[in-house]
C-alpha cells in the first residue's frame, strides 16, 4: 500500500480504489495459498428477508452466512436478548454457517418463535451483523359468522356489496362468485374495487341472483376461504324476462330506468389524500354511480401522466403508476361523465421514500501508518438518520481510538495500527424503514506474493503487441519494478509500458526482445520474483498463393501454397473448398506446396483455401477453379446457339412452416446454354416497409430447395432470381405469403453513450432497433443507470432512443446498460458502458504565468499545473490566448488578431512558436475541458527580439531599351527589425552556363538599380533580399526578359524560390559597361546615374561575394568552409539514365565526390563516388520515376550542392537539349548559309565585269533630315512619320538571319554622285534609303549592275 501519510487526497483515492480491486480479486478462492494467509474480518454473504412470512406447516429457516478468515462463529439474539441455541429444544444451527432451522413435528409450536431475529458472526478481527428479521407465521382465519340480510333495492340505484376479507397473514386476494362456481362478470357498469367490494354503478333486474358470495384466496397456506352468500333482489317498474331481448347499446331507455348525475361510490368527498413509497406502485381508484353509466378520465395537475409507467385497469376505474419516483408527487384527477353531468375528485399524491443507498460503506484494506476513510450516505423522505456501530455496539460506547474520527456520514482512519481491524455498521433509517450495512477495516501487513506460475514462457510472432502479466498482492502494497535478462534499470519507456497491476507491454515485439524477464515485487516485509521467457517468431505467411484457374473437365489443376514460416514453430496446412474442410479423394494429391487435382469434373468446382496455422498465428489464401466444357474453349467447337440470361424459375413453394424458418422450393428456368451458378432469394414483408424486395439469401446453383432462417413477426413473401455468367433471370412470380409469430428482441440496442449538456444531467442515447429486429410491436427500452462505484441500478422504460438523467454531480462516471422489451418479452441486456455526466466550468486558473529564453519567433512558457478536481470534466488541454500588440518599427501597424494554442503537457511548460520578430506581444491562459474554459491566468507581456526580414513587398524588373535593365523594389511588408540595406545578387544565364555572381548592397532608403547590358541578348537572373543586424532575410528572385523586339517591357513578378546563401571567393575584376562600385570594408554601394558612353574598369569588392542557390523546399545553412563550394548541379534524365554534371572549385588533385540520389517512391537511397571529374552518366534508374539528387564532397560531407529532384522518362528520351543542338534548326542554317554563298558569288561575277552602281537609281530616295537618336546614346532606326513603305529594307542593304537591316559596305564614291544626304558629326552616312524605283527607269536600264545581294535576287527573277 502506498504511504498515503505522505499524499494528497486526490492522488490517494484512486490508489486506494485500485487496490481495494486487487483485494476483492483475491478474496475469490482461487489460490488455497494468498485463502489461507489472507486474515479478513466477517462479511455477511447471505441472510434472510428483513420480513419474513413462513408457513407453519414447513420447517422454519433463518439463514445467515458469513465468510472470514478465521472462520467466523455464530451468535443469535431474539428480541434484543440472547437467544441460546443450546437450549432450544426445537432448534437447530446448520453448520458451519449460522442458519438456524426450528422444526414444529414434534409438539412444537411455530406461533411461540415469532418474533425479531439478528445474526452476529464474528472471528478474531471483529463481529458482522445482519439485519433485523422479524420473523411472522402465515395464517388463514375464517370467515366470521354472520347472518346476511336479503338486499332489495330499486332497478336504477348504486350498491355496494362489501366483502371484508378475515385479516390473513399476507393479506388475501379476493375475488366474487356465486354458487356455480362462475366469476361474477364485471363491466363498467359492475367492477370489484381495490378492498374486494363489488360495486354497481346501477342495478338492473338482471342483477337479481341470491348468491353473490366473496372468495378470499390464501397465497401461503393455499386455501380458499367463502364468505356467506349475499341474495339480491331488485324492483322494476316492468318484469325482467331473461328470454326477452336485451339492448345492449341502451340498457336502460328499454326499461325506463330514469336518469340520474354521476356520483362517486369512491372515494368519498371531492378531496383525498394518498401516501406511497418510492420504488412502489401507486394505486389510484374512482368508481362512480350514476344511470348511464359514467365513464372515468384520469389527469394530473401541471402535468402529463408518466404514460409509459401507467396501466388503466378496471375500465378506466383505477390508475396503476410502476416504479413511484418523487417526480410523481401531486395531484391527480378523476373525472366522472355521463350525458346528464360530470363531476371530478382530486387524490392528494405524496410519495415518501425508506432509506436508499448513495454511497454504501465499502471494506478498507489498508496497510499500518496508512489513512484512509468510510463514508455512509442514504437518502430518503425524510431525511435518514445515519448512526454508526463498531462490532455491532453503538460507535459512542465503544473504547476511545485515536486513529478514528468519525464526523458525522464519515470515519477518518489516520496512521492506523495492527491490531485495529474492525467491523463497523451503519444504520441509515426513518420512519419508513432502515438499511443496515457492514464494512470492515482490515489492517495487513503481508509480503508479496506472486498470483501467477513463478516461471512462464510466452511466445509472440514479430513485430506484434504483447503482455507480460505479473499478478501480485502485499501489503504495503508492493513496488514493481521489471528487468530484461537480469541486467540494467527496471524495464519502462520506450516501446516498454509497466502498469500498475504488474502487467508490461511490449508495443512492438523485435528480435532483439526475445529473452527471460523479470518481475521483482517487493515492500517493507520482503521481495518475491517471478520469471518469463519471451520467445519473437517470425510471422507465418505465404508467399505463393494459389491462383484462381480454368480448365476443362477431365483436365488437371494445381494450386500453390509456399510457405515461410519461424523454423521453430510447427506447423499444419489445411486446404478448405468453399469454406468447409476438403475431403481429399483418389485424384486429389497434398504436398507441402501445393494441391494437385486430376481428371476433374463440375463437382470440383469452387474456391479453394489453403490455410495455415501455428500455435500463435496463421494466414491464408484462396482461388477459383472453374471447370469449363472443352467445347467452349474452341471457337470452331462452340455451339451455334448464343448464351443468354436464365429464364425466371416458377411454381414457388412452402413447406415445413416452423416458427423461425420454412422450406422454399421451386423450379428452375431454362438456363439459355449457361449453367446456372447461382440463386438468389429475396422477401418482401408488409408492415414495416411494403413493396421494397430485399436479398434474404443466395445459393448454389445446383439447389432448388432451400431452408431460409426468418425473422420473428415478419409476414414475408419470397420470389427467386437465376444467376448465370451473362446475368440475372427476371424475377419469379411471389410465393404465398408466411407470417411469423412473434418473440422478444434477438438483439441489445449499440452505440449506446452517456454524456451530459448540462452540469448536473446526464443523457444516454444509443440506435434503436430496426423495424425487422423488434420481432414484436410496442417495443420499448429498459434503461437502466448507476453510478459507477454503486450497486444499486435505476432504471426506467421508455419508447424513445434517449433518455434525460437530472440532478448529477459535475463529470461524474456511470454504468449504463438498455435492454430491449417488447409484448413477448426481455431482449438481451447491453454491455455496460461507462457514461459522464456534464462538465462545468474549470475553477483554477494556470498560477505564476511568465515566459522565458525569448527568440525572435518563440519564447518559453511555464505555469503552475491546476489541481485535476478543479477541471470538473476531462482535462484537453492549457491554452494560451496571445496577441501581437505593436511592432518595434516605428509607424508599422499590426494585425491585433488574437490567437491560441494549446499544451498539453502537465509539466508546467511549454514552447510558443510562429511569432512574429520585433514585436509586442501580450499574452495569457487558461485551463480547458472538452466543454468550458476556467478562468484566465495573469497576462505575461514580452518583446521578441530582432530576425531577419521578409522578402521585398515588390520586384519588378524594367528594360527601357535593349542595352538598360531597371529595376525597382519596395520595402518589405514585415520588416522585423530595423532595415540596414538591401542585397542585390545578379549573374548572366546562357542556358544552363551560369556567369560571374555580381553583389550589389543599398542603404535602406535606396530601391531602384539600373544595370548597363553588353549586348541586347544577355539575360541576368536577380536575387534581392533585405537586412537587418540580424541577416538578410526572404529572397525575391526573378530572371530578365529577352525580348524579340524593342518595346518598353515592365514585369511584376512573386518570389516562389526559397534561396541559400554560401561563401565563395571574391571572384576576379571584370568590365562592367553600365555601373561604379565604390567599395569599402563591409558593403558595396551603388549610385544609380546613368551610365558614361564609354566602358569604365569596375573593380570587384573586397568582401566574399554570396552564391545564391534555388531551392525548393530544403533547408540548408551556411557553409563552414569559405573557399570551397559546389554549385550549379545539373540533370539530364533520359528513360533509364541521366547525365549529371556540376561546378566547384575544389583542387584538381584532391577532389572526390558522391552523388547520393533518392528513388521518392520508396525512399530507397543509393550513392556513387566520382573522383575529378564532374561529368559522368548515372545508369541503372527506373523508368517514369522521380528522384533526388544532390553532390556533396567525400573528404567533407557538410559541402554539399542543393537538391535537384527529376523524373525519368517512360521508354522515349525526353532529354532537354539547346535549341542549337536541334537536326532541323542545324539543317535550317546550312540553307540559309547555301544561298546566301550563291548571292555573293553572283555578286562577285558582277563587280569583276567592271559595271558601277547605278546611282540614278538611288537619286531620287529621300534622306531623313533628322538625327534621331535615343536618351542613352543609341540610335533608333525608326522615323515615328514614316510610312509602313519606308520601314521596309533598303535595296542597297542586306537582311540579317535576326531581320534587323544591316548596312551596305559600300560608300558614296561608288555611285559616281553626291546628293543631299545628311552625315553626322563623325561623318558617318546616316540617310535612309527606300525601296521605291522608277519603273521606267528599270525597265530601260537592263544591263544595270546588282547594288547588293538582294539586287542580284531581282535580277536573276
Amino acid at each position: 500500500m502506498l504511504k498515503q501519510g505522505k499524499r494528497s487526497g486526490l492522488a490517494t483515492w484512486p490508489l486506494l480504489l485500485i487496490f481495494l480491486r486487487a483485494v476483492a480479486s483475491i478474496e475469490v478462492p482461487l489460490d488455497p495459498k494468498i485463502q489461507q494467509e489472507l486474515k479478513q474480518p466477517p462479511t455477511i454473504v447471505k441472510q434472510s428477508p428483513k420480513d419474513y412470512i413462513v408457513d407453519p406447516r414447513d420447517s422454519i429457516i433463518i439463514e445467515c452466512e458469513a465468510k472470514g478468515n478465521p472462520p467466523p462463529m455464530y451468535e443469535w439474539k431474539r428480541n434484543s436478548r440472547y437467544f441460546n441455541v443450546g437450549k432450544m429444544p426445537h432448534v437447530t444451527q446448520r453448520k458451519p454457517s449460522g442458519t438456524l432451522e426450528i422444526s414444529s413435528r414434534n409438539g412444537g409450536r411455530p406461533e411461540d418463535y415469532e418474533g425479531e431475529y439478528q445474526c452476529f458472526a464474528s472471528n478474531e478481527f471483529g463481529i458482522a451483523v445482519s439485519n433485523k428479521i422479524l420473523l411472522r407465521i402465515s395464517k388463514s382465519p375464517l370467515w366470521p359468522k354472520e347472518v346476511l340480510e336479503p338486499l332489495v333495492v330499486t332497478e336504477g340505484t348504486s350498491l355496494v356489496l362489501p366483502c371484508n376479507p378475515p385479516p390473513g397473514l399476507p393479506p388475501p386476494n379476493t375475488f366474487w362468485m356465486n354458487s356455480d362456481m362462475q366469476t361474477i362478470q364485471q363491466d363498467a357498469r359492475v367492477s370489484m374495487g381495490l378492498n374486494g367490494d363489488l360495486y354497481f354503478s346501477s342495478v338492473l333486474a338482471k342483477d337479481s341472483s341470491t348468491d353473490y358470495s366473496c372468495n378470499a384466496r390464501f397465497v401461503f397456506t393455499y386455501t380458499i376461504q367463502q364468505k356467506n352468500p349475499f341474495s339480491l333482489k331488485v324492483q322494476s317498474q316492468q318484469p325482467y324476462n331473461d328470454s326477452s331481448s336485451f339492448n345492449l347499446t341502451d340498457p336502460y331507455g328499454a326499461r325506463h330506468v330514469p336518469e340520474t348525475s354521476p356520483s362517486f361510490l369512491t372515494p368519498s368527498g371531492l378531496v383525498s389524500s394518498k401516501m406511497v413509497l418510492r420504488g412502489e406502485q401507486l394505486l389510484l381508484e374512482c368508481i362512480a354511480a350514476g344511470v348511464p353509466t359514467p365513464s372515468i378520465k384520469w389527469f394530473k395537475k401541471g402535468g402529463d401522466l408518466p404514460m409509459k409507467r401507467v396501466k388503466l385497469e378496471s375500465f378506466n376505474k383505477t390508475l396503476r403508476i410502476i416504479n413511484v419516483s418523487e417526480e410523481d408527487s401531486g395531484d391527480y384527477m378523476c373525472m366522472a361523465n355521463n350525458k346528464i353531468a360530470s363531476i371530478q375528485h382530486t387524490i392528494s399524491v405524496q410519495v415518501k421514500a425508506a432509506p436508499h443507498w448513495l454511497d454504501k460503506p465499502q471494506n478498507l484494506v489498508l496497510a499500518p501508518d496508512e489513512n484512509g476513510r468510510m463514508t455512509c450516505i442514504a437518502h430518503g423522505n425524510p431525511k435518514p438518520t445515519i448512526q454508526w456501530l463498531m462490532n455491532g455496539e453503538p460507535i459512542e460506547s465503544t473504547l476511545p481510538n485515536p486513529s478514528r474520527e468519525v464526523e458525522g456520514d464519515t470515519i477518518i482512519f489516520r496512521r492506523v495500527l495492527v491490531g485495529g481491524s474492525a467491523v463497523y455498521q451503519c444504520n441509515a433509517s426513518n420512519e419508513h424503514g432502515y438499511l443496515l450495512a457492514n464494512a470492515f477495516i482490515n489492517i495487513l501487513d503481508m509480503k508479496p506474493m506472486m498470483l501467477g506460475p513463478k516461471t512462464q514462457l510466452i511466445k509472440v510472432v514479430e513485430n506484434n503487441r504483447t503482455f507480460l502479466d505479473c499478478p501480485f498482492f502485499g501489503a504495503p502494497i508492493p513496488t514493481l519494478r521489471w528487468f530484461k535478462n537480469g541486467l540494467g534499470s527496471g524495464l519502462d519507456g520506450g516501446h516498454y509500458r509497466a502498469y500498475v497491476n504488474g502487467t508490461l507491454e511490449i508495443k512492438r515485439a523485435l528480435p532483439e526482445d526475445q529473452g527471460t524477464y523479470t518481475c521483482v515485487a517487493s515492500n517493507i516485509m520482503g521481495k518475491v520474483e517471478i520469471q518469463v521467457r519471451l520467445e519473437v517468431k517470425e510471422p507465418t505467411r505465404i508467399v505463393r498463393a494459389p491462383e484462381h484457374v480454368s480448365s476443362t473437365r477431365g483436365s488437371s489443376v494445381r494450386f500453390n501454397c509456399r510457405i515461410k514460416h519461424d523454423p521453430t514453430m510447427a506447423i499444419h496446412v489445411t486446404w478448405l473448398k468453399n469454406d468447409q474442410p476438403l475431403s481429399y479423394a483418389w485424384r486429389m494429391k497434398k504436398d507441402e506446396e501445393s494441391l494437385t487435382i486430376t481428371n476433374i469434373n463440375e463437382g470440383d468446382q469452387g474456391t479453394y483455401t489453403c490455410l495455415v496455422k501455428t500455435e500463435i498465428d496463421e494466414d491464408s489464401a484462396s482461388a477459383r477453379l472453374t471447370v469449363l466444357e472443352e467445347e467452349s474453349l474452341s471457337p470452331s467447337n462452340r455451339s451455334p446457339m448464343l448464351a443468354d440470361r436464365p429464364e425466371s424459375p416458377k411454381d414457388l413453394e412452402l413447406s415445413d412452416l416452423l416458427v423461425r424458418s420454412v422450406r422454399l422450393t421451386w423450379v428452375p428456368g431454362d438456363d439459355n446454354n449457361s449453367p446456372i451458378t447461382e440463386f438468389l432469394v429475396q422477401f418482401e414483408e408488409n408492415r414495416w416497409e411494403p413493396g421494397k424486395w430485399q436479398n434474404l439469401s443466395s445459393h448454389p446453383g445446383n439447389v432448388n430447395s432451400v431452408l431460409l432462417e426468418l425473422s420473428p413477426f415478419v409476414n414475408y413473401q419470397f420470389r427467386v432470381i437465376a444467376i448465370n455468367e451473362v446475368g440475372q433471370s427476371q424475377p419469379s412470380r411471389p410465393s404465398l405469403r408466411y407470417q411469423t409469430s412473434g418473440a422478444a428482441p434477438d438483439i441489445a440496442p449499440e452505440d449506446i453513450k452517456g454524456m451530459g449538456s448540462k452540469k448536473n444531467n446526464m443523457e444516454i442515447t444509443w440506435k434503436p432497433l430496426s423495424d425487422i429486429q423488434k420481432n414484436a410491436p410496442n417495443i420499448v427500452y429498459e434503461v437502466s443507470w448507476k453510478k459507477k462505484d454503486m450497486e444499486e441500478w435505476n432504471s426506467i422504460n421508455t419508447t424513445k432512443a434517449k433518455h434525460m438523467v437530472h440532478d448529477t454531480e459535475t463529470y461524474e462516471p456511470f454504468h449504463i446498460k438498455i435492454q430491449a422489451i417488447n409484448d413477448f418479452g426481455r431482449g438481451p441486456e447491453s454491455a455496460v458502458v461507462l457514461g459522464y455526466s456534464g462538465e462545468d466550468y474549470p475553477s483554477a486558473t494556470p498560477a505564476h504565468f511568465n515566459v522565458s529564453k525569448i527568440d525572435s519567433t518563440k519564447v518559453n512558457v511555464h505555469w503552475d499545473p491546476v489541481d485535476p478536481s478543479t477541471v470538473h470534466g476531462e482535462f484537453k488541454e492549457y491554452r494560451v490566448y496571445y496577441s501581437r500588440e505593436s511592432s518595434l518599427v516605428r509607424g508599422l501597424k499590426v494585425n491585433k488578431e488574437k490567437k491560441t494554442k494549446g499544451f498539453f503537457s502537465s509539466s508546467g511548460t511549454g514552447v510558443l512558436t510562429d511569432l512574429v520578430p520585433f514585436s509586442q506581444y501580450k499574452m495569457y491562459m487558461v485551463v480547458a475541458n472538452s466543454r468550458y474554459e476556467g478562468p484566465p491566468s495573469n497576462t505575461a507581456e514580452f518583446k521578441t527580439k530582432e530576425g531577419v526580414p521578409s522578402a521585398p513587398k515588390f520586384f519588378r524588373i524594367v528594360q527601357r531599351s535593349t542595352h538598360t535593365v531597371h529595376l525597382q523594389w519596395d520595402k518589405p511588408l514585415e520588416p522585423n527589425g530595423n532595415l540596414i540595406g538591401y542585397t542585390l545578387q545578379y549573374y548572366t544565364v546562357n542556358g544552363t552556363q551560369v556567369g560571374q555572381r555580381q553583389v550589389q548592397s543599398f542603404l535602406p532608403n535606396v530601391t531602384t538599380f539600373t544595370l548597363r547590358l553588353p549586348d541586347r541578348s544577355t539575360r541576368y537572373k536577380f536575387y534581392l533580399a533585405a537586412r537587418t543586424q540580424v541577416g538578410a532575410g526572404e529572397v525575391y528572385a526573378e530572371e530578365s526578359p529577352n525580348f524579340s523586339n524593342e518595346e518598353l517591357y515592365t514585369i511584376s513578378v512573386e518570389l516562389t524560390d526559397d534561396l541559400v546563401a554560401t561563401t565563395a571567393p571574391a571572384p576576379p575584376p571584370t568590365t562592367m559597361p553600365t555601373t561604379t562600385i565604390s567599395t569599402t570594408t563591409t558593403t558595396t554601394t551603388t549610385a544609380p546615374t546613368t551610365a558614361p558612353d564609354t566602358p569604365i574598369p569596375t573593380l570587384a569588392p573586397t568582401i566574399p561575394y554570396a552564391r545564391m542557390v534555388p531551392t525548393k523546399g530544403v533547408e540548408f545553412k551556411i557553409l563552414a568552409t569559405p573557399w570551397k563550394e559546389i554549385w550549379n548541379l545539373t540533370v539530364k534524365p533520359n528513360s533509364n539514365y541521366a547525365n549529371v554534371s556540376w561546378e566547384h572549385n575544389f583542387p584538381a588533385d584532391s577532389s572526390e565526390f558522391v552523388l547520393e540520389y533518392t528513388l521518392q517512391s520508396n525512399k530507397s537511397r543509393q550513392s556513387v563516388s566520382v573522383k575529378h571529374e564532374p561529368h559522368i552518366k548515372l545508369a541503372g534508374l527506373v523508368e517514369g520515376a522521380k528522384y533526388q539528387l544532390r553532390v556533396y564532397s567525400n573528404e567533407q560531407h557538410h559541402i554539399s550542392s542543393t537538391y535537384v529532384t527529376f523524373e525519368t522518362s517512360r521508354a522515349i528520351s525526353t532529354d532537354s537539349v539547346d535549341i542549337a543542338t536541334q537536326g532541323w534548326f542545324i539543317g535550317l542554317m546550312c540553307a540559309v548559309a547555301l544561298i546566301v554563298l550563291i548571292l555573293l558569288i553572283v555578286c562577285f561575277i558582277k563587280r569583276s565585269r567592271g559595271g558601277k552602281y547605278p546611282v540614278r537609281d538611288k537619286k531620287d530616295l529621300p534622306l531623313d533630315p533628322v538625327d534621331h537618336k535615343d536618351q542613352d546614346g543609341s540610335f533608333d532606326y525608326q522615323n515615328e512619320n514614316s510610312s509602313d513603305e519606308d520601314n521596309k529594307p533598303l535595296q542597297g542593304s542586306q537582311t540579317s538571319l535576326d531581320g534587323q537591316v544591316k548596312e551596305s559596305d559600300d560608300s558614296l564614291v561608288d555611285y559616281g554622285e553626291g546628293g543631299d544626304g545628311q552625315f553626322n558629326e563623325d561623318g558617318s552616312f546616316i540617310g535612309q534609303y527606300t525601296v521605291k524605283k522608277d519603273k521606267e527607269e528599270t525597265e530601260g536600264n537592263e544591263s544595270s549592275e546588282a547594288t547588293s545581294p538582294v539586287n542580284a535576287i531581282y535580277s536573276l527573277a
